[in-house]
C-alpha cells in the first residue's frame, strides 16, 4: 500500500470521472479518491494526496459551484507542494496560461489522448520526486 500513489480525481461529470478512475486503476498502482466538486476536494485535503487532477469548470449541476481556479488557489493555500493538473474541455491558450499563473503543475485538454498525456505527466512527476528524494538522502550523508 505504501508504494501506491494517492490520486484525487475531481470532476463534476460523473461518467467521465468514473472512466478516468477505471483507466488509472487499470494502468497503475493508485489509491484513488474521486470528488464531484472543488468544495468536496478541499474538505478532504487532510487525506494527504500525492497529486490532484482537477476539472477547470464545475457548472454541470450547480452554476454557483467553485471553479477549478478557485479550487486550485485553495489547494495551494493548504499545501503549495501538492501538484495539481488541470483537465479541461477548454482548448484555449489563455485558459492554460491562467492555470499556470495559479501554480498548476500542468494543463491537459479533455480529448481522446488526455489519459495518455496524464500518464506521461504523472510518470515524469514521480520520477522527478524520486530523484529529489535520492538526492536529499545522498546530500544528508555527505
Amino acid at each position: 500500500m505504501q508504494n501506491k500513489i494517492k490520486l484525487f480525481l475531481v470532476d463534476d461529470d460523473v461518467v467521465f470521472l468514473r472512466l478516468l478512475e477505471i483507466q488509472f486503476l487499470d494502468h497503475g498502482d493508485f489509491e484513488i479518491e474521486t470528488y464531484t466538486s472543488g468544495e468536496l476536494c478541499i474538505e478532504n485535503l487532510s487525506h494527504n494526496t500525492d497529486v490532484i487532477i482537477l476539472d477547470y469548470l464545475f457548472d454541470h449541476f450547480r452554476k454557483e459551484a467553485m471553479n477549478g481556479i478557485q479550487t486550485l488557489d485553495k489547494i495551494k493555500a493548504y499545501d503549495p507542494e501538492i501538484p495539481v493538473i488541470i483537465l479541461s474541455e477548454q482548448d484555449k491558450i489563455d485558459v492554460a496560461v491562467e492555470c499556470m499563473h495559479h501554480d498548476a503543475y500542468d494543463y491537459v485538454v479533455k480529448s481522446e489522448t488526455a489519459f495518455l498525456r496524464l500518464q506521461k505527466i504523472l510518470t515524469g512527476l514521480f520520477e522527478t520526486k524520486k530523484l529529489k528524494k535520492q538526492l536529499t538522502w545522498y546530500m544528508d550523508r555527505m
